[in-house]
């Protein structure tokens, strides 16, 4: 030991550089490697899974989507009068057009709707009315099993997999493996009682053609299976029929890993709240551990040719590395002393030469940078002449516009008059001098004259109400509060609606607070958004673009200001209307 360290101390600086970069290189680039493989396999494992949860229940949800459409369109027949007549007709003579009119009115909704296959109407005589359906025998249609499920519990809409043995047929011929049946009963409003019954087909296509949009890897499928354990839809495939039931009864939500005909497959399932069905993904496991496997591969392949070019690089480093250091010191020291004409040149690009290349640039930087100094103070003071003399005084806005305002009134386009001056109004007091505090009369102008704008864009479509009591007038409240407010009722309410709105703006003092409503009867807003919009009003998510970020603003503004204990609350009931609170201390 005495022996080999004076020998490997007597190196040459190469050698001995040469060693240590090769343990320095080595050490993290092993550690980085293992590392950043463990989290990075964690991290694609759970991102992979929740990619598949959220894949099952996306399947789930647009297959809801296609029964509540379907159950919606039921609930529109059930209430046409074409129909109700049709139900209380009990003879098939003399029929006076009913079951023309029942024709037109199930074709109005066959023709948007390709999904459906066919539609039956059944009255409580046995008369049925179809558009491509008919009866194969002359027994009842009221004996049918759809029909007595849906007249026994008329609430529900009932769903039939695989329909078989029934006594109706379709002229396409589509089988029982290519739809899925749903009936639902018609109550008379006035005796309570079930007086017919809807029949609807829709092709199992649909179902297809939402799982294909996501299906799960390249190996993977996914199928459909009703809650008396039939299956609804699946792909050609042998592993679904040695999959058991039990694996997936109470494990919704869950990944589980089953081994099925000596390969390993991940399975999760999906409960639908409103069908009862399962939405069962399956894929091979080994597909998923693939992109780690490669991952792991070329990670130690990067790593080895990483480490055996650093090696390479290394030794001709330090080979060069003795000679020209002295050089670059020696210009470092005239730097020092002021000097910043030196240049370093080297006949090499290697790691001296780059850190020589860097030296001349500091040092040309350097002295850029004291003319730059001298050059930015004058550019400086030329811009701030420059901003001073782009500035636009205010009252010159306000007499140009005073001017077109009298250009209209001179040529008597009196709506031109009104939307000059409500403009005048806006930008007057949106400016305020500056203040960031107003009179509330002040506030309620503002929004009074951005209305009136409004309503002479939207005319009989928008209509409002102003209702604020007197003594609260004088009071004063943050600038442009109510403004926003106005507008996202426009747009995000009576824009969408159908016909003509209305905007209530209320102010009173309540619980010793100044307390503001907005109130439209406009589309309103849906559950999970109003949640989501109140959660980031408390300060418990971050604004987005789809949430709004001037309601946020107003929000913020007030809780900066004020305290947490003032600010905005939504409540809103889709296709009813929207009402937002606001709250902000007497000032």
């Amino acid at each position: 030991m005495r022996k080999s360290t004076p020998i490997f101390l007597n190196k040459s600086i190469g050698s001995k550089l040469s060693f240590y970069f090769f343990l320095v290189i080595l050490i993290p680039i092993i550690t980085i490697s293992i590392l950043g493989n463990l989290l990075y396999k964690n991290s694609i494992t759970n991102q992979q899974d929740e990619n598949v949860k959220q894949m099952a229940r996306q399947i789930s949800d647009n297959i809801d989507f296609y029964i509540r459409d379907t159950e919606n369109i039921i609930n529109y027949l059930s209430l046409d009068p074409r129909i109700l007549r049709f139900l209380n007709y009990n003879t098939e003579g003399n029929s006076n057009g009913i079951h023309e009119d029942v024709s037109k009115a199930i074709y109005n909704f066959t023709t948007f709707h390709p999904e459906i296959s066919g539609i039956v109407i059944v009255n409580q005589n046995d008369i049925f009315e179809s558009d491509v359906m008919s009866r194969i025998s002359r027994d009842p249609l009221t004996n049918e099993k759809w029909y007595i499920q849906a007249a026994q519990n008329p609430s529900t809409m009932h769903l039939f997999s695989k329909p078989v043995g029934r006594n109706i047929n379709n002229i396409f011929q589509y089988s029982a493996d290519e739809v899925v049946s749903m009936s639902k009963a018609i109550i008379d409003k006035k005796t309570g009682k079930c007086i017919g019954v809807i029949l609807i087909d829709m092709k199992l296509d649909i179902i297809k053609s939402v799982i294909e949009y996501a299906k799960p890897a390249k190996t993977g499928f996914v199928y459909i299976v009703d809650t008396n354990g039939e299956i609804v839809y699946s792909p050609v495939n042998k592993i679904v029929y040695r999959i058991k039931d039990d694996w997936i009864k109470n494990s919704s939500g869950k990944i589980l890993i089953k081994r099925i005909k000596d390969e390993d497959y991940e399975i999760i399932h999906n409960n639908s709240d409103y069908t009862g069905w399962r939405t069962v993904e399956v894929f091979p496991q080994n597909e998923s551990l693939k992109v780690m496997n490669s991952l792991a591969y070329y990670s130690i392949l990067i790593a080895v040719i990483t480490l055996f070019i650093a090696e390479i690089l290394a030794i001709f480093f330090t080979r060069s590395i003795v000679k020209p250091i002295s050089k670059l010191k020696r210009l470092m020291k005239k730097t020092e002393e002021g000097n910043f004409d030196v240049v370093f040149n080297s006949k090499y690009n290697d790691e001296i030469g780059e850190l020589g290349s860097a030296f001349n640039n500091m040092v040309k930087e350097i002295k850029n940078l004291i003319n730059l100094v001298q050059i930015e103070g004058k550019k400086k003071r030329k811009a701030e002449i420059s901003i001073l003399h782009a500035q636009i005084k205010p009252h010159f806005i306000y007499n140009t516009l005073d001017t077109i305002q009298w250009m209209a009134q001179e040529h008597q386009a009196q709506d031109i008059v009104e939307v000059v001056y409500n403009l005048t109004n806006l930008l007057r007091i949106g400016l305020s001098g500056g203040a960031e505090i107003i009179k509330i009369s002040q506030e309620i102008k503002h929004v009074e004259s951005y209305l009136m704008i409004q309503k002479v864009r939207y005319e009989e479509k928008l209509t409002y109400e102003i209702n604020i009591k007197e003594e609260i007038l004088d009071f004063s409240v943050i600038k442009l509060i109510l403004q926003p407010l106005v507008e996202n009722a426009i747009y995000h309410g009576i824009k969408g609606k159908r016909g003509s709105g209305c905007i209530k703006i209320n102010g009173e003092i309540k619980n010793e607070k100044i307390y503001f409503t907005i109130e439209d009867n406009g589309i309103g807003i849906k559950e999970e958004k109003l949640l989501e919009i109140n959660e980031m009003l408390k300060g418990k998510t971050n604004p987005s673009s789809s949430v709004g970020y001037g309601i946020f603003n107003v929000n913020e503004k007030i809780r900066l200001t004020y305290g947490e204990e003032f600010g905005l609350e939504y409540h809103s009931i889709y296709g009813e209307g929207t009402i937002v609170e606001l709250w902000h201390p007497i000032v």
